[in-house]
């Protein structure tokens, strides 16, 4: 490819030479096996597109900054040296000096050498956001591309105007005195206002940051100290509060724009979302023409802070192209179609400040001429399934806590019709979940033509899917978090199948996506095309660290050389953390993270996730388990209970779930509250879980995987309390601090007994 396919402009992208049948291709794990997939975490997600939550392994880690780095003999007979030294950053005069720019950097204003092959996705033309936006508004111009609620009025933007709003925000950044690589921070729930100030902020050629809403202000403090932030938009005077606070500690800050609400008090470099907009109305294109003109695809263009489980948040860096080239192949993949064809519509509602909503309801829709409609802020309390109905979205991506809420509302539902009803129900999900598994098994092959499966869609499917706001929906995802085989069959057996995706913020969103005709029961699919995945070290079993190679991996973190060496080896994959293996068709199986796995004090190596889930499947009244062990004896569980949650905080309350209530009603117990039932105060339930457990621990690969004593904790994980992370994924360290006391209470006891005679632990 020559660079002059590029714009005029931007001569200086340099870009990895073609490839054909070098390292890449003989040392990937999957070859050419990697199939069309699907697209959307929290999974993946992990994420899964997810952010990354815990620090690299160190064993990733590769020689340090100073020192040569090798590359293999197979890539360098089809590639240029990856660069004869690994630079921490490459400033600009280094850049100058070098023969090109390496495959990652960690400063800001640097370039990277674009992963091309010499065909196929990977060969496409690199675009930058404006040229990807400005072939969007030619293509779809007319076609509403924003759309939200003002009151009862339903207002909307089309292509060609919301490329000009952005541009006018542009010019107002400008006008404020946003400089060059320096970061605009957005603060607040999903709006026009943010997308628009965050391509605004793009095209002004400065960094877009999402801040996470349920940051404390220490930590929004830390975000924007960390990229420079000459300027911070803020939703309502709550997160204006925030900001407000540590203010004096931000000496890059030079102003702040509220978009919602009126302002309670005016303020020196406050603004309204409309005197913001004001002030570059009648500024000149020129100068903002003139910074568009110089942007290239191999230069950061937006930040993504990992939630920082341990340690301080990572920026993630992630180019022009990473977004443009993504959205590219993962519409292709999922089979998204253009609006000249039939539109493609979102609902947005998951946090923006994570990389997997912003690639679906940002990116991949603007490629496809797509409408994104926006929830209103209350949608994780309860609002969500009211903007479904209305918007009837043709494909939708919820993290897993999202698809387990409706899978308990339609429980309760259901648990209070008719004997009729439930007996049909049960029929039809039952006919559902068969020929479901048949198609999968036969790779979609299977006809669903049987009069049964028919008359159950006639009666059941397409009323729940209406209910649900799904009924034009054919592309339903889950990412960013684990997500259980029990809710997966749920809505099976619904004909709901829900398709797994997987990635990370330093992956740009997806690697792998399941398709319709290539789908598997929890496996998270196949890489989107220009993919590619390697399995380091696997075991006897297959299971090894899974890596990444493709143009949707990372330039690198801001400003820190260590965290990225451990995350890109010294070839240039990306290190996920997470622990998978493949079928013999090529399907990726997400099988533990290595941070998380629990090593005994025995030395046996224990991934929690799947005992986890297990006794979820095994009692289900429990909403969350987080296994303990490592260094440990043995192995012991806390456990929380399913209860209503409060619709104003999302805090969860102490009244059980109907789903709860009716699980103990069945058992002969009177609970209504999680008081009664933690800490082993009703036998009952007690009996039940331990039951439950021992079923669970019947099936374990080995003594040393059975959990010995357990406990019922006095209130449910969440966000609010600190558990669990923005797409609701597990805070291991946190939880361990958090319930440090009854954690090595465990430990000093004897192992709860199991048997039936004595189902009560000791006092």
């Amino acid at each position: 490819m020559q660079l002059t396919e590029c714009e005029p402009t931007a001569e200086g992208v340099v870009m990895e030479p073609p490839r054909s049948d070098g390292f890449l291709e003989s040392s990937c794990g999957v070859g050419d096996s990697a199939a069309s997939l699907d697209i959307a975490n929290e999974s993946s997600e992990e994420e899964s597109t997810g952010e990354r939550e815990e620090e690299i392994g160190a064993h990733n880690k590769v020689a340090s900054s100073t020192r040569a780095t090798e590359v293999p003999a197979e890539q360098t007979s089809n590639t240029q040296t990856v660069n004869a030294q690994r630079p921490n950053s490459l400033s600009v005069a280094a850049a100058v000096a070098a023969a090109e720019p390496g495959l990652w950097t960690t400063q800001g204003d640097a370039e990277v050498k674009l992963r091309m092959e010499d065909s196929g996705l990977a060969a496409e033309t690199p675009l930058t956001v404006n040229q990807m936006f400005t072939s969007a508004v030619e293509r779809f111009g007319n076609y509403t591309a924003l759309s939200w609620k003002k009151g009862e009025q339903q207002k909307s933007l089309n292509y060609r105007d919301y490329y000009q709003t952005c541009r006018n925000a542009a010019k107002s950044f400008l006008k404020l005195g946003l400089q060059r690589y320096h970061g605009v921070g957005i603060l607040g729930f999903n709006s026009a206002e943010w997308f628009i100030a965050d391509i605004g902020a793009i095209l002004a050629g400065g960094f877009a940051v999402g801040i996470y809403t349920t940051n404390s202000p220490e930590a929004c403090q830390y975000v924007a100290e960390n990229c420079k932030a000459n300027i911070i938009v803020v939703e309502n005077h709550k997160q204006l509060q925030k900001i407000l606070q540590v203010e004096d500690k931000l000496p890059h800050l030079k102003a702040i724009i509220q978009y919602k609400d009126a302002l309670k008090e005016k303020r020196p470099n406050l603004y309204t979302w409309a005197e913001f907009m004001e002030l570059g109305r009648n500024e000149p294109d020129a100068p903002l023409d003139a910074i568009i003109s110089s942007q290239k695809p191999n230069q950061c263009c937006t930040l993504i802070y990992t939630s920082g489980t341990t340690g301080q948040p990572k920026g993630v860096m992630l180019s022009h192209d990473n977004l443009t080239w993504t959205a590219l192949s993962t519409s292709r993949h999922v089979r998204l179609t253009d609006a000249t064809q039939a539109q493609e519509s979102v609902v947005s509602y998951l946090p923006l400040s994570h990389i997997a909503a912003q690639m679906v309801d940002i990116w991949v829709t603007m490629r496809v001429g797509g409408a994104t409609y926006f929830a209103q802020p209350d949608a994780l309390k309860g609002s969500l399934v009211d903007t479904l109905k209305e918007v009837r979205p043709t494909a939708f991506m919820g993290v897993p806590r999202v698809w387990e809420k409706m899978q308990e509302k339609m429980k309760s539902v259901g648990a209070k019709s008719s004997t009729v009803r439930r007996k049909v129900a049960a029929w039809a999900k039952d006919v559902g979940l068969q020929t479901n598994l048949t198609k999968m098994n036969q790779n979609g092959a299977a006809g669903r033509t049987t009069l049964s499966y028919q008359l159950a869609k006639k009666l059941v499917f397409k009323k729940v899917r209406k209910a649900l706001g799904l009924d034009r929906c054919n592309k339903c995802y889950t990412g960013a978090a684990p997500i259980t085989k029990d809710t997966l069959e749920f809505f099976l057996s619904l004909d709901i199948p829900l398709y797994e995706l997987y990635g990370m913020s330093e992956s740009t969103g997806p690697h792998t996506i399941s398709l319709p005709d290539a789908f598997k029961l929890t496996s998270c699919g196949k890489e989107i095309p220009g993919c590619k995945t390697r399995l380091h070290k696997p075991d006897e079993e297959g299971n090894g660290e899974i890596c990444f190679w493709g143009r949707h991996v990372f330039m690198g973190y801001l400003n820190m050389p260590e965290k990225t060496e451990e995350a890109l080896d010294a070839e240039g994959w990306l290190h996920s953390g997470d622990l998978g293996k493949h079928d013999e068709n090529g399907f990726l199986f997400i099988t533990g993270r290595i941070k998380e796995l629990i090593i005994t004090a025995g030395g046996e190596n224990i991934p929690p996730v799947p005992i986890e889930d297990a006794v979820k499947e095994a009692v289900p009244l429990i909403s969350n388990a987080m296994l303990i062990g490592d260094k440990r004896k043995f192995l012991s569980m806390l456990l929380t209970i399913k209860c209503k949650v409060n619709a104003d905080t999302g805090d969860p309350e102490d009244e059980l779930s109907p789903e709860a209530v009716d699980f103990c009603r069945r058992l002969g117990s009177n609970a209504t509250r999680v008081s009664e039932i933690a800490g082993g105060r009703d036998r009952a339930i007690h009996t039940a879980i331990q039951d439950g457990i021992n079923r669970v621990n019947e099936k374990a690969t080995s003594n040393a995987q059975r959990i010995q004593k357990w406990i019922i904790l006095d209130r449910d994980f969440s966000v609010g309390g600190g558990e669990l992370g923005p797409t609701m994924k597990l805070k291991r360290p946190v939880v361990v601090k958090m319930y440090k006391e009854q954690i090595e209470n465990f430990y000093k006891e004897l192992p709860t007994p199991t048997t039936p005679d004595n189902p009560l632990p000791p006092k």
